[in-house]
């Protein structure tokens, strides 16, 4: 599925608006609730289903009109692409993934949720990266649906490694 210049500015648009909603209504720090829990534990299951290559069970957490945006910074120019949930379920995984989150933040208003996730990532057992993944989630047939992932890919000191060190083997 390709994406007019109008079709992406009102995406950027409306995930804007969304992101907007939940920071003006975020609750104070430490202050998780069953709903924020609940938001957490998908955005939880995402990086699961990733570190275990299982691109089927990462899509089924997300809505069909779910889209992804990575991004990363090298000679301090950020690039992103875009990625619908149908190009993610049909990605080959050629390597082994272990994404590690930690620390997560979640805020929610009503039917709508933001996850700030900070993340390490090695590939085939060697350190890749870090960054943070942004979960926006809405709330759907009482349960909570990923509706865009963004996430940056970084070197530390721009972000941080995993607290417990490398993974275990």
């Amino acid at each position: 599925m390709k994406l007019t210049g109008i079709a992406r500015r009102s995406l950027r648009y409306a995930v804007g608006g969304i992101v907007a909603v939940v920071l003006t209504t975020w609750p104070a720090a430490g202050q998780n609730g069953g709903e924020e829990k609940a938001a957490i534990a998908v955005a939880g299951s995402a990086l699961a289903a990733i570190t275990r290559g299982d691109m089927t069970a990462l899509t089924d957490l997300m809505l069909p009109e779910a889209v992804m945006f990575p991004t990363s910074t090298r000679d301090g120019v950020t690039r992103y692409r875009l990625r619908t949930r149908a190009e993610q379920r049909a990605a080959p995984v050629t390597r082994k993934v272990t994404e590690r989150g930690f620390r997560p933040e979640a805020r929610v208003n009503g039917p709508v949720a933001m996850v700030w996730y900070p993340y390490d990532l090695y590939l085939d057992g060697q350190w890749s990266h870090c960054g943070v993944d942004v979960f926006t989630l809405i709330r759907t047939d009482g349960q909570w649906r990923i509706a865009t992932m963004s996430w940056s890919a970084e070197q530390p000191p721009a972000c941080e490694k995993h607290p417990d060190g490398p993974p275990k083997p």
